[in-house]
């Protein structure tokens, strides 16, 4: 592998590495893995130790994060990359549990930047290519006992197939990104299995999986493992107080608490992870006290993440109808407020119908918002989606109310302002809502 130290930078910050990478190709996805393949062959990108690949519509970033937390309670050095980020990019790439810091990530950018440039005719790269193979090589760079991909919007196609994983995870499979995967179930799926390999563990927690996944799995010889067939849990998902069980086919683990990660869907994401190190166990051996400690201190922003005090916020990344639909789940199992208020920003290709047609009966007043990119619906918009499913509140605001805003933040300080101490906020709809509400109260904290 070419030593990133004798790459000089392209440019002298992280900051403008990456709005370089903004315009540097000509569309922001490109499904392929020609043009990145190449690039990784020049930097002989290679990993001697277990890759872990996580794909699925949703529930990736928590599994991940709760395979790195099991792992480093182990003693293992481990990195994990996710995406997209909240507040930094940063945040993408994490070793030992800390974000890679600007200076650590710069060599590796120069680094796939040389690499693309000695093609005999170099290619361009989208953002998340250039910047996937820049934490790649950063982990590989580090002799790590462990790494972590969560996999992008697909599977097949994704910059993260590039690397042959020693475990597939699979965590849930629902209608989300159209116009690149397919419009149904088994569409999706079949882009999704792409990251099996033939002969590694090829674990599915979606508790009703698409024949073609299934199928695929058969057909290349991977060794399909399936939620409920296969591994499982017990215990009672609503209460945080019950102990629960995971079994899996050669190993049973008792009396674990529930995870850090609040939701009623996060025991079916830790199965997925505790069957992945079931899968990986001859080379990550973990304990039950690994676990246990893990599971304790396992935490991922934005992920029906409940903030101290009153009134009450809840920040939630989910963008689609399966997402909302254990949004709408958890915010049910929270107790009584007398009002609860929405921050909803989303995307225009998203099913806004069927985001809201899920959370409609949860909230009583929305402040929808406006988001800092092209892509995303105008909070006209997303007043009109609201009548269009039925949400047509009295004007005197007794009721219920629909408000719009230019930013998530001026339509969270709305929320605020209207808000009792005894009330709730949920912040939801897409990454852009959750990190612009983060960045505001950091900003108030300063």
């Amino acid at each position: 592998m070419p030593d990133a130290r004798t790459f000089p930078p392209a440019f002298p910050t992280l900051e403008a590495w990456l709005a370089h990478l903004e315009s540097a190709h000509p569309v922001g996805i490109d499904m392929g893995l020609t043009r990145i393949g190449r690039v990784r062959d020049a930097l002989q990108l290679d990993f001697a130790c277990p890759v872990i690949t996580v794909g699925g519509t949703n529930g990736k970033g928590s599994t991940c994060a709760m395979l790195e937390a099991i792992l480093l309670a182990a003693g293992y050095t481990v990195g994990c990359h996710t995406s997209p980020h909240l507040l930094s990019f940063n945040e993408r790439a994490r070793v030992n549990g800390q974000m890679a810091s600007d200076a650590d990530l710069l060599p590796h950018f120069a680094a796939v930047e040389a690499a693309r440039l000695s093609l005999p005719e170099p290619v361009s790269l989208t953002y998340f290519e250039f910047t996937t193979l820049a934490i790649m090589h950063l982990f590989a760079a580090r002799g790590l006992d462990a790494v972590i991909f969560e996999v992008g919007l697909g599977g097949r196609l994704d910059a993260v197939n590039l690397l042959d994983t020693d475990c597939a995870i699979i965590t849930s499979i629902d209608i989300d990104h159209t116009e690149y995967l397919g419009e149904t179930r088994e569409l999706i799926a079949a882009e999704k299995a792409g990251i099996f390999r033939p002969g590694k563990p090829a674990i599915c927690a979606d508790p009703l999986p698409p024949q073609s996944l299934i199928d695929y799995a058969q057909s290349i010889g991977a060794e399909l493992w399936l939620f409920g067939r296969d591994f499982r849990y017990e215990g009672q998902a609503g209460s945080e107080r019950q102990q629960w069980s995971y079994i899996g086919p050669t190993l049973r683990r008792s009396a674990l608490a529930y995870p850090a990660l609040r939701g009623a869907n996060q025991l079916i994401n830790t199965s997925a992870a505790l069957a992945g190190l079931e899968a990986l166990r001859e080379r990550l051996p973990v304990s039950a006290q690994d676990i246990r400690l893990g599971l304790a201190r396992v935490e991922l922003p934005g992920r029906f993440q409940v903030l101290p005090g009153k009134p009450s916020v809840v920040l939630d990344v989910g963008h689609n109808p399966h997402a909302a639909a254990v949004l709408g789940q958890n915010l049910g199992n929270m107790g009584f407020f007398p009002y609860t208020y929405a921050v909803f920003g989303a995307m225009r290709d998203k099913d806004l119908a069927g985001v809201i047609a899920h959370l409609k009966g949860e909230i009583d007043h929305w402040c929808v918002t406006a988001l800092p990119t092209t892509r995303a619906a105008t909070a006209a918009e997303l007043e009109n989606a609201l009548h269009d499913a039925g949400v047509n509140p009295k004007a005197d605001e007794t009721n219920g109310s629909i408000k719009g805003f230019a930013s998530p933040a001026e339509a969270f300080q709305d929320a605020l302002s209207r808000a009792s101490e005894n009330d709730r906020i949920v912040v939801f709809g897409s990454f852009h809502t959750v990190a612009g509400v983060m960045a505001y109260r950091k900003s108030q904290q300063n």
